[in-house]
């Protein structure tokens, strides 16, 4: 059965001879098929940059760009688009040269009208499979979201096994992976797995605690314990109470520290500082770090004993380096939920960013693609992330043509210390003085039209 999807397709047809125009696009139209229609090369690379048309059916020689620079450019923005060719001046040099670029076809005017609706229609079958199949992939992704970890590797199937068998029976968890993969995820899902999933999860970031004050913090403190302890203090193995503590990044506790937590884990009571009476607990514990623990251990640098007791149960968060058949599937989870966050219509991302995210090491796993994706989705003005979205960093050393050149001298806005609009007139700004304030040459590196940059540049009064 022929797949189908409820979008229409969307052809462009540019052409400078308006009879031409009038009489493709009658002879096309059908009621699954949007028509676009540009009179001129400029004004149809702006169609093509906002409103990203499946098939471009253009003419070969027309003022300002012939058809093979439209050809290229569009290639260059999207390879999937299918781009054809015709001309009034066939010959077999132009043919191969527009099909070499990238061309789906190369046609010799008049075009028979019979030959290129059936030319359009097999490219309609090809264009409706591959929308067919994104929209799988994006049912995949929701089908493969667990707890806020989304992957469809085998190491992520196991891994969610795995906190599915232990969540409802553990009372200490390890779980260990580099940062970035998604520790706190994991621990987050082993609470509202486990029986005491309506408790308090609680969270200490013990990289973040000021050794003098751990104690405090952990276990609580009365009135005068120490200077400035002006009332009594709930610490936070009362507060998660009937409910679990999640101790991230536990190796950079102190060893002084690491004692008494492994006797609040072993007896499940505390003492608070100041306080004479022990009070009981029922606290489940789940401890994560990034560092080899073991290693800790070796070196003195963490007690053997506490690190036995964590690791009765240890769960290894993999790298996204050993997942890398999840890239897809996260990235489009990512421009999903930022499209949301940010009230953008963005639609998913180029065929060249794709292949810059592949290339990509990825050193900082999850974490960094999900910064990736949301500075790019900041900085996108169409539908579409290409790679002058992308944070400059990722494409340094890619063969990039001018507009990526305008993205590596934006700022880089995935640290946060940007607002958006920051970020969007910065961007305008250097497009506006990469094309010596030819508001047009802007408007098509930065692929949004003409009307947006105008109303963008009176918006942030440039």
């Amino acid at each position: 059965m022929e797949p189908t999807t409820t979008a229409p397709v969307t052809l462009l047809i540019v052409d400078d001879n308006a009879g031409s125009l009038e009489l493709l696009s009658t002879a096309l139209r059908r009621p699954e098929l949007e028509i676009l229609t540009a009179p001129d090369p400029e004004e149809a690379l702006d169609l093509v940059y906002t409103r990203h048309p499946h098939i471009v059916l253009t003419d070969l020689r027309m003022p300002k760009l012939s058809g093979l620079d439209v050809l290229e450019r569009i290639v260059s923005f999207d390879p999937s688009i299918e781009v054809i060719l015709m001309t009034a001046h066939y010959s077999t040099e132009t043919a191969v040269e527009a099909i070499k670029k990238g061309a789906a076809d190369y046609w010799n005017k008049p075009v028979p009208v019979a030959s290129i609706r059936k030319r359009i229609d097999e490219i309609l079958v090809s264009v409706r499979r591959r929308l067919r199949a994104q929209n799988l992939q994006t049912e995949l992704a929701r089908s493969c979201e667990f707890f806020g970890l989304v992957g469809n590797s085998p190491r992520m199937w196991e891994l969610f096994s795995r906190v599915e068998r232990v969540a409802p029976h553990f009372r200490t968890v390890l779980v260990t992976g580099a940062t970035g993969t998604g520790k706190d995820l994991i621990a987050q899902a082993l609470h509202k797995l486990s029986p005491v999933a309506q408790g308090h999860f609680v969270v200490l970031n013990c990289s973040a605690v000021v050794e003098t004050l751990f104690e405090s913090e952990l276990f609580g403190h009365v009135r005068g314990s120490f200077t400035g302890a002006a009332s009594d203090k709930v610490g936070l193995f009362e507060h998660a109470h009937k409910g679990t503590l999640f101790l991230d990044e536990i190796g950079d506790m102190p060893m002084a520290t690491q004692a008494k937590l492994l006797r609040a884990i072993q007896n499940q009571e505390v003492q608070r500082l100041g306080s004479l009476a022990p009070r009981k607990v029922d606290v489940r514990v789940i401890a994560a770090t990034h560092r080899d623990l073991r290693q800790a251990v070796a070196g003195r640098t963490f007690r053997e004993d506490l690190f036995y007791r964590l690791s009765m149960v240890e769960i290894a968060a993999p790298p996204l380096a050993e997942r890398v058949g999840d890239l897809a599937l996260l990235t489009r989870h990512f421009v999903a939920r930022f499209a949301e966050m940010y009230h953008k219509p963005i639609r998913g991302i180029t065929r060249r960013v794709e292949i810059v995210l592949g290339r990509h090491h990825w050193p900082g796993n999850v974490r960094e693609l999900e910064n990736v994706i949301g500075h790019a989705a900041m900085m996108v003005m169409g539908d579409t992330i290409d790679v002058v979205d992308l944070p400059p960093y990722l494409v340094e050393g890619e063969d990039r043509d001018d507009a990526s050149a305008v993205a590596a001298a934006a700022p880089d806005t995935a640290t946060g210390l940007l607002t958006l609009e920051d970020s969007e007139r910065a961007l305008l700004v250097r497009a506006l003085e990469q094309s010596q304030g030819n508001q047009s040459q802007a408007a098509r590196l930065l692929r949004i039209s003409r009307d947006t940059l105008r109303y963008r540049i009176k918006k942030y009064g440039l």
